[in-house]
């Protein structure tokens, strides 16, 4: 997790709100450009007929109707038809796109729309305060800090909202929309390319110094510190151009990847995220572009597709080939095999426990999901290799097996490694039809799953239920994270104060 000083310039990415496709649910909602923004209108049919030295019953006569109808729309209570839209703008001298615009005409009108809207909202209501009315004779000066202050008092609430439900919600987004990509981002390749364009890269695994280098290309310096916030990874200083480091060597984190991700935020132009999914989006960008960096495109193109001719893919080959762990190699697979390979695929990274805690697809594979379609926190199949390679003893070599589904038969390949949270296992998959490309297609070991049906592995077995159902009662172990909401802050889990004492010290 990093924590960024960022730019005050609105600036825009390939992640950046502004250019993510719409999430899921959002059509639709007011605000949106297939509704009608009636407090919106009805300000700027009122600054029109003001700045036209009209009265209200003056438009009255022009487009038939009485004044206090006409009250009533520039109030944004009263929805006009078409027809009254059409002889308002005629009356008014503007084009019906002019009376819709979405620009309020001034900034006067635009605070008094974001105070109506704060007004009517839920928000507002559940304060019990008294509506102001708003008025020409309402100082400007007043405009600005109620609005001011209902966006603080929003800001907060967000922060303390941010559940595990929330955060189960943002990950399924974010899945929906790496599907749709097949998980690859051009955006973000060309920004890795010209990177390593700068630095003069001609091939090979992607050294500390050729990273320092990248580091000095854009502009920082680089602090190995004994005193790292223990909230973070790194930490960026964008006032001073430095990026600080731990001395540790024993991090349970690549520190090219550590580094690489902190210069990202950097080169994307990340802003402060404004809630749990932008931060979310963020952070997968991030680890994009340093999978990008650690593995350029075109020389793991170039290995990929020589070892699909010789129907010898292997992840561990990848791993091997360009010095990065196992799990960034098979990220980096996912984001290659569909745009390069024409290769469906599927990811997993389960914990020990059987609680899946990464996953990707784009190739039908049913993971288990809940309601709010995460899949994030729910148990793997019991039969399914990421389950199964557990208890394989040889963990030297990768573990493959066919396993058949609903949803049609997958071969995936897995591995087992210990992390701070214990041990996880890390498998690739493809349907039947695409194994042919990989090395370990020759296994005979198969499983079938019938999950998410309850009888797979969920259900214990009958002669197990029968001699123990109501003699066992288990203690179980808490796990409070699942309970507790996600921590506060725009970066959740990072101490700010901490954070900014760090950078106090070490600024001179």
């Amino acid at each position: 997790m990093h924590f960024f000083a960022y730019r005050q310039e609105m600036t825009t990415s390939p992640w950046s709100r502004d250019s993510m496709p719409p999430l899921p649910g959002t059509s639709g909602l007011p605000g949106t450009a297939d509704t009608l923004d009636l407090i919106s209108l009805g300000r700027r049919v009122r600054h029109l007929r003001k700045g036209r030295g009209m009265t209200l019953d003056d438009l009255g006569r022009k487009v038939g109707t009485v004044g206090s109808q006409l009250s009533l729309i520039e109030n944004g209570k009263r929805e006009p038809k078409l027809g009254m839209l059409q002889g308002l703008a005629a009356a008014l001298g503007v084009s019906i796109d002019e009376l819709l615009g979405a620009e309020p005409p001034t900034r006067r009108a635009a605070l008094e729309i974001e105070l109506e809207r704060a007004q009517r909202g839920p928000l507002y209501g559940s304060l019990g305060l008294p509506r102001v009315r708003i008025s020409s004779r309402l100082p400007m000066e007043v405009l600005e800090s109620l609005v001011g202050l209902q966006a603080e008092l929003e800001r907060r609430l967000n922060e303390q909202v941010a559940t595990p439900e929330e955060a189960r919600r943002a990950n399924a987004e974010l899945r929906a929309i790496m599907r749709r990509k097949n998980n690859y981002f051009p955006e973000i390749e060309a920004e890795a390319q010209q990177v390593l364009d700068a630095v003069g890269y001609s091939g090979g695994p992607m050294s500390e110094h050729l990273i320092a280098d990248i580091a000095v290309h854009l502009g920082f310096t680089l602090h190995h510190v004994s005193d790292l916030p223990h909230s973070t990874r790194s930490v960026t200083d964008l006032k001073n151009s430095r990026i600080y480091l731990t001395q540790s060597r024993h991090s349970d984190h690549d520190p090219r990847s550590v580094l690489l991700q902190a210069l990202g935020h950097y080169v994307l132009e990340h802003r402060p995220p404004e809630n749990y999914g932008e931060f979310l989006r963020q952070r997968v960008a991030t680890n994009y572009f340093a999978a990008a960096l650690l593995l350029p495109e075109k020389p793991a193109v170039e290995y990929l597709r020589r070892a699909k001719a010789a129907k010898e893919i292997a992840v561990e080959d990848i791993r091997d080939t360009f010095a990065v762990s196992y799990e960034t190699a098979a990220h980096r697979f996912t984001n290659l095999a569909t745009e390069h390979l024409d290769i469906l695929t599927h990811f997993q990274k389960t914990h020990k426990s059987g609680i899946i805690y990464k996953a990707y697809e784009n190739d039908g594979v049913t993971f288990p999901q809940d309601h709010t379609g995460a899949i994030e926190g729910q148990p793997s199949c019991r039969r399914w290799t990421s389950r199964v390679v557990f208890d394989v003893q040889d963990k030297f070599r990768a573990y493959n097996q066919y396993t058949d589904t609903p949803s049609g038969t997958y071969w995936c390949t897995a591995r087992t490694e210990r992390g701070p949270n214990g041990e996880f296992s890390l498998s690739v998959g493809v349907p039947y039809a695409q194994v042919k490309w990989f090395r370990g297609r020759d296994t005979d070991i198969r499983e079938k799953s019938f999950c998410p049906d309850e009888a797979c592995c969920r259900r214990p077995p009958s002669s197990l239920a029968a001699e123990w159902a109501g003699n066992a009662w288990p203690s179980a172990r808490a796990h409070s994270h699942l309970l507790a909401a996600m921590p506060p802050g725009v970066f959740p889990g990072v101490d700010e104060t901490e954070v900014y004492s760090f950078l106090a010290a070490h600024s001179h």
